[in-house]
């Protein structure tokens, strides 16, 4: 979400600033992916991890939202806050076009998921009788409740049938299991398809898994969507967020 706030940024013409969960990044070599925000032109503002634990609160996110319009030479009211994960109702309601864009293909669309947008789109525009299953990253339990605050934000109550499978995390967010990379790297040679590991390895995983245990009828179509193609670094060195 970094690296495509940056390049939004360059292309139409307004500046960014990213804000980078862990201050000790910032004496390091940066990764690709902080890499390609600063030659997109985006200025990196790095926090320290407690601070952006408490980024939702009125006091931190002012303050944060100071530093990042100190590093664009603007005032705070000029900065638009894109939340983590880019999640909020317009994200939403944009990812409705996804579950459209599917028609009647699958009967069954499986989903990673970080902070819950997509998943909170991509069901509300599924047509009838179609279902979504999303694969949190995270570990913690919480998504269930992110994903019907966003729909009730974006379309004023739940939309759609979706369900969570919380199994396949790998042990949480930017973590990955010897079974899971294996299960990847299978993937990949069978198929020839670069797996991202931390968001879609765990979503073909989980999607694999079910089909295996007899969630899907037989004669069911699944449809996987991929959020995105491998990193340089394939994500692992990645710690940031807007």
């Amino acid at each position: 979400h970094l690296r495509a706030t940056a390049a939004a940024g360059r292309l139409l013409g307004f500046a960014t600033a990213g804000v980078v969960r862990g201050d000790e990044l910032a004496r390091r070599p940066l990764n690709a992916s902080l890499a390609r925000c600063v030659a997109d032109g985006m200025r990196l503002h790095f926090v320290d991890r407690a601070t952006y634990r408490r980024k939702a609160e009125p006091s931190v996110l002012r303050a944060l939202l100071t530093a990042a319009a100190d590093r664009l030479a603007v005032p705070p009211e000029g900065v638009y806050v894109i939340p983590e994960g880019g999640s909020n109702s317009l994200a939403a309601r944009g990812c409705t076009a996804l579950g459209r864009e599917l028609g009647g293909a699958a009967d069954v669309v499986g989903v990673a998921c970080g902070t819950g947008g997509t998943l909170a789109g991509l069901a509300a525009g599924l047509a009838p009788g179609l279902r979504a299953v999303g694969f949190p990253v995270l570990k913690g339990g919480f998504l269930a409740g992110e994903v019907r605050a966003l729909q009730l934000a974006a379309f004023g109550g739940p939309r759609g049938d979706w369900w969570l499978d919380e199994r396949f995390h790998g042990g949480g967010y930017a973590r990955t299991t010897p079974a899971l990379d294996a299960f990847a790297a299978d993937f990949e040679d069978r198929h020839g398809l670069p797996v991202e590991r931390l968001y879609v390895a765990k979503m073909l995983h989980g999607l694999t898994t079910l089909a295996e245990e007899g969630a899907f009828p037989p004669g069911s179509t699944v449809a996987a969507v991929i959020t995105g193609a491998p990193a340089p670094d394939d994500g692992r060195q990645s710690e940031s967020s807007r």
